[in-house]
């Protein structure tokens, strides 16, 4: 089997996953009378959704045998990074919270089984192209957006999506800074980390994708 072929089924079987996992559990929320501008405005389900569309539009891309731009690889590299975020702070932050009528399945796909695939992706098969502290920077403005977003509306209509960034929950809008200002720090870090571990274009790996080459490792035929 080529590297080409692993990296098509990856991405096509967890992208359809999390779609059927989001789609089952949005169904399930309308016909419950549930706020349509609230189930997309959780950062997991949002972050689920960019991540699919990535997986599934670079599994298209590779069958096609296109090979990914600057622009392409940012916002991959984008997506790795909320989905990375969504599992570090679920398993730290929300854990124990009250997940209502989120079905145990979906919940560990949204929340472990994709986080997991899409960063174990980009182990596997990094970038292309060269990300610095530019692009790092970058992939906070999504997350900033969301974070903003969320305490504004959260105030206008009383409901947050997530306890940390409700004021009345954490004590005072001080205590939602300091959530907040943990969040950004987190997603920086694991930027940086995601960024250091795929810095350099697996030039075999961009090779293997093009060429089908047999995803075997090599060997030294030297007596």
């Amino acid at each position: 089997m080529t590297r080409r072929s692993i990296v098509i089924a990856w991405r096509l079987t967890f992208g359809l996953l999390t779609l059927a996992a989001i789609g089952t559990q949005f169904v399930i929320q309308v016909q419950s009378g549930f706020s349509i501008v609230n189930f997309f405005s959780y950062f997991t389900n949002l972050s689920n959704l960019i991540a699919t569309i990535v997986f599934l539009f670079g599994a298209f891309q590779l069958i096609a045998q296109h090979k990914p731009s600057a622009t392409t690889d940012l916002i991959r590299a984008g997506s790795v990074v909320n989905m990375a975020v969504v599992g570090v702070v679920f398993s730290a932050l929300l854990r124990e919270a009250d997940l209502g009528a989120l079905l145990p399945w979906v919940n560990s796909v949204l929340h472990y089984i994709m986080p997991v695939a899409v960063v174990v992706e980009w182990l596997i098969q990094p970038p292309t192209t060269k990300l610095g502290m530019r692009q790092i920077l970058l992939c906070q403005l999504f997350p900033l957006c969301y974070l903003v977003y969320s305490v504004i509306r959260g105030a206008i209509v009383s409901w947050y999506a997530y306890p940390f960034l409700n004021p009345a929950t954490v004590g005072s809008y001080a205590g939602v800074a300091v959530y907040v200002v943990g969040i950004v720090i987190t997603f920086f870090v694991v930027g940086w980390l995601l960024f250091t571990l795929g810095k350099k274009p697996n030039e075999n790996a961009a090779a293997g994708l093009d060429m089908g080459r047999k995803f075997v490792p090599s060997v030294d035929k030297t007596p």
